[in-house]
């Protein structure tokens, strides 16, 4: 009776197999809500800001060689994206610079540890000094509001959105959690799409056609895929986000680009066709530009691109946050130097972002650094 009373009770098999099957079913949806994050993340750093170039690659290209180019550029970021995780696996590294290392020796990780850092820095700086262009022409669109009003200037813009929302976004540690910032991102990308089709039903039949409207190529369809790359380029983040997911897989991997690239596309084709057939060869590199100032459809589409913008950001730095962590620190960085590098890289983006006023200074140097 005694030893019946202290040994241990055993809980019934079913209720054993019932605690398996909830812990089965949590693993289960944290690993799909990791995925889902990594799809959105790699599908906002795709289409976060290039996108709005891509209907003037269309004119640069010719609209039929164009669009060819565009499905080719993105099976070309497919098939890299995934080649480079197989690299990564085969070698066993988990970063961009430890598989060149290993590849390349020292001076290749110095090289790619020097072009990983500025490439994402240098679109930190971008990504302010479009912010505070765009917002600042959306908020002089308010009534009443004085355009000379130092709250709605650039400078003032670019500051409140780096202390409100790209620095605290920036100091998370796991880039999962920024899964739901980029689903916010993405929807409001498919709002400017739908501004943009609106837009080419309201305006296409008043606006005359130029000559070479249809031509299949034109001489700048180099420049075309370089605008491309540009707006799909996003190899330098991706062994951040294959490292997100709960259990990192070569083929896992694999279907989350597929399914990401194949969503950026349709959106990317869309707003190419859609942009361009409604100016043609009147098409400039920043699609707002050929709407008018006083078209409060397009205001809205160029408030929901600032956002974007601001959304896009984050990734970034966490990109040139993880180089100086692998060149200074072997990957770790204690709470305290996270909060400190991160506030660091995030102030000096800004201040330079302050003293530039133009912004194709600075993506033609990132251009260059690209094509090196």
């Amino acid at each position: 009776m005694g030893y019946q009373g202290q040994r241990r009770v055993v809980p019934p098999q079913s209720d054993l197999d019932d605690r398996e099957t909830l812990v089965s079913e949590h693993k289960h949806k944290g690993e799909t809500c990791r995925q889902s994050a990594a799809v959105f993340n790699v599908v906002n750093s795709i289409i976060g800001s290039g996108i709005i170039g891509l209907p003037y690659s269309m004119n640069q290209a010719g609209f039929p060689l164009g669009i060819l180019l565009l499905f080719w550029v993105s099976y070309i970021t497919d098939f890299s994206l995934v080649l480079l995780i197989k690299g990564g696996a085969l070698s066993g590294t988990d970063t961009y610079q430890s598989l060149v290392n290993k590849t390349f020796g020292f001076p290749g990780y110095l090289l790619l540890s020097v072009l990983q850092f500025l490439y994402p820095f240098i679109a930190m700086i971008s990504y302010n000094i479009i912010t505070g262009d765009t917002l600042s022409k959306v908020f002089q669109r308010i009534p009443g509001v004085d355009p000379e009003n130092l709250l709605i200037g650039r400078h003032f813009i670019i500051v409140l959105s780096t202390i409100a929302f790209t620095l605290p976004l920036s100091l998370y540690r796991d880039i999962a959690k920024l899964g739901k910032i980029s689903l916010v991102s993405t929807v409001l990308t498919t709002l400017i799409l739908g501004i943009v089709m609106a837009r080419v039903v309201s305006l296409s039949p008043h606006i005359p056609k130029t000559e070479d409207a249809w031509i299949f190529a034109k001489p700048n369809a180099i420049q075309a895929v370089g605008v491309m790359s540009f707006a799909f380029i996003c190899h330098h983040n991706c062994f951040l986000v294959y490292g997100s997911l709960e259990e990192p897989t070569v083929a896992k991997w694999s279907r989350i680009i597929h399914v990401s690239t194949l969503i950026s596309v349709f959106i990317s084709i869309l707003f190419a066709t859609c942009g361009y057939l409604t100016f043609t060869g009147f098409t400039q590199g920043d699609l707002f530009e050929n709407y008018c100032r006083n078209d409060d459809l397009v205001t809205f589409g160029r408030f929901c691109y600032g956002v974007t913008v601001i959304l896009t950001y984050p990734i970034e730095c966490f990109v040139t946050r993880e180089v100086i962590a692998n060149v200074f620190f072997g990957g770790n960085l204690s709470p305290f130097f996270h909060i400190i590098i991160t506030v660091i890289i995030i102030t000096v983006a800004t201040l330079v972002s302050l003293l530039i006023d133009c912004l194709g200074i600075v993506l033609e140097l990132n251009q260059y650094k690209e094509n090196r």
